[in-house]
Formats: structure tokens, sequence, C-alpha cells
């Protein structure tokens, strides 16, 4: 799984019947920090997160065995809202 900032979102009216519902929100990697960088990837929202949330995103076939994948075409899925990081006994992230 990777750490994500959510960065904006993805609307499509047209779209594989198994997306039909399923939020789609763009994310990019995030640093220990939380902080984004990276290109923006788009991934399927299982748990209701917003944008400038961290969260986890697990992808490839780990992406379609959530309760709420299971039939969608996506190769990446938010699985988690984080609430903290800590690294090295230190918390590098915490949500206000």
């Amino acid at each position: 799984m990777d750490v994500c900032r959510v960065v904006g979102q993805a609307v499509s009216t047209a779209k594989d019947e198994g997306l039909h519902g399923t939020k789609l929100l763009l994310v990019r990697a995030a640093g220990p920090d939380g902080a984004a960088n990276g290109p923006a990837f788009a991934a399927t929202d299982t748990v209701g997160a917003g944008e400038g949330e961290l969260v986890l995103v697990a992808r490839g076939s780990a992406a379609r065995t959530t309760g709420r994948t299971g039939a969608v075409p996506t190769d990446a899925a938010i699985v988690a809202i984080l609430d903290s990081l800590t690294i090295d006994g230190k918390v590098t992230y915490h949500k206000e």
C-alpha cells in the first residue's frame, strides 16, 4: 500500500458498469510529512475520503479485493483515511 494525498477528483458519467456509484479521486504519493509529490493518478474511493486528506491506497490486484471493489475494474483503491503517521518513533503527520 502507498501513503497518498487526495489532490482532486475525476467525474465521469460514461464509465464501466462496475464503476457506477463509485467516487473517483486523484491522489499523489506522499512523503513522511504528508506532502504530496509525483504524478497524480486516479483511485476508486471505498472509505469516503475527501480532497486534502492523507490516505492509504492499495494498488494492482489488491485494489480489486476490497468489499466494494470486487467487481470494479480498478488498479488503485483508497482503503483508509490516515489519522497519523509515526516513523522511527516520531510522529511525522497528525490529522488536524
